[in-house]
């Protein structure tokens, strides 16, 4: 399952009240009180004072609330009731009152024009959305729920409200060679972030179907970041990079297999609440900086118990802050806690990272758990690698 977008503490609870059937209900009376304002004011003042502020005030506030022909009908009504008082007071073709009638009438207009630019706006925003969200699953797409017997979740939230997809990734795929897995994140914003990210997607679909290893994988999304480099400016092409975790997950061994190139170490928790740290013994360079250094890649190999989850993340989790500026932790919230699977995991995780910063982020966040199905009682866990394997490709 995957779930996407973002909406702050504040966005919350105005959504909260805005939804709620009573202020709807008094929201709906607004332009009526007005007019009825209006009204009041202009019989119970001297005929020097005018509740014209109020008749005008009606039709605005229904422009961008109502219908077109609520709107209208509002103008309507405070045209009418401007006439009304002034014949009762009869003051009907004086100076004072004609200003005030073309003033409401003048105002009633405006108020359906603006009712017009609002309803169109609101449906292009709606088409725009449509689009992005469209944009978002060709891009990434929300992987399948069980994969090769594992249970899979993933989530992206944007640091800005309305965006669907930045800089980050995540992917999952069922292979020859198991189920392998990345998550990563492309330097920079905007679209070109997005461009790298459909790169670097586009060359892990095809290279965790063929290559026989990981650090195989790594190579060619290595190479293929290298030649995406030289079609962008002179810029991109020296400080483009792509921080990511490549994972394997051989079928039935109860091992996964990792390349960190430069990302934000994954968590693996255990059924009975333990979390290990998946550091790697030897630290690589980020995707796109192989000139920089020959260093070969090494996938480190980890038990994988049933029962346990593997967390991967970006880093606008480990970089999330509360007012105080005091980092978000994942390890330290998630040790000693269990989860009935992935799903609840990503959620939990989503609620304690927005309680922590108070609602508000500055980097996108995608994550992604996978997990092993429970057998029996949970076995005991190791703290180290099993085994580093040699050089790749």
């Amino acid at each position: 399952m995957a779930r996407l977008g973002r909406q702050g503490r504040g966005e919350r609870v105005f959504g909260a009240v805005a939804g709620s059937p009573v202020v709807r209900r008094i929201v709906r009376t607004v332009p009526v009180t007005l007019i009825a304002l209006g009204a009041a004011f202009n019989v119970m003042t001297p005929p020097s004072f005018t509740g014209s502020p109020f008749f005008s005030a009606a039709p605005l506030v229904a422009a961008p609330l109502f219908t077109l022909r609520w709107t209208v009908l509002t103008g309507v009504l405070a045209t009418l009731a401007v006439i009304l008082l002034q014949v009762y007071s009869g003051t009907t073709w004086k100076a004072e009152a004609l200003t005030e009638l073309a003033t409401v009438l003048t105002v009633s207009g405006l108020a359906a024009l603006i009712n017009i630019v609002v309803r169109r706006g609101t449906e292009q925003l709606a088409s725009v959305r449509g689009i992005a969200e469209a944009a978002q699953r060709a891009v990434l797409p929300s992987p399948a729920e069980r994969i090769a017997g594992l249970h899979v979740s993933a989530s992206y939230e944007a640091a800005e409200a309305d965006a669907f997809i930045g800089g980050d990734l995540y992917a999952v795929q069922d292979t020859p060679y198991g189920v392998r897995l990345a998550v990563g994140d492309v330097r920079g914003k905007g679209l070109g972030a997005v461009e790298a990210v459909a790169v670097v997607l586009g060359a892990f679909r095809e290279a965790a179907e063929s290559e026989p290893t990981l650090e195989g994988v790594a190579q060619r999304l290595e190479r293929a970041l290298a030649r995406e480099g030289t079609r962008r400016d002179a810029l991109d092409a020296v400080e483009g990079f792509t921080t990511c975790v490549l994972g394997e997950i051989p079928p039935g061994a109860g091992v996964l297999r990792l390349v960190n190139r430069g990302h934000p170490e994954p968590l693996l928790l255990y059924a009975d609440g333990g979390l290990v740290e998946l550091v790697p013994v030897d630290p690589a360079l980020p995707l796109g900086m192989g000139d920089l250094g020959g260093w070969p890649d090494r996938a480190q190999e980890w038990e994988f118990p049933a029962g346990a989850t593997l967390l991967l993340y970006t880093d606008g989790l480990t970089e999330a802050r509360d007012g105080a500026g005091i980092f978000y932790d994942p390890a330290a919230r998630l040790r000693g806690r269990v989860f009935p699977g992935p799903d609840e995991l990503l959620s939990a995780l989503g609620s304690d990272v927005r309680h922590h910063t108070g609602g508000g982020a500055t980097d996108d966040m995608a994550l992604l758990a996978v997990a092993r199905p429970g057998e029996g009682q949970p076995e005991r866990r190791r703290t180290v690698p099993v085994v580093p394997r040699g050089d790749g490709a």
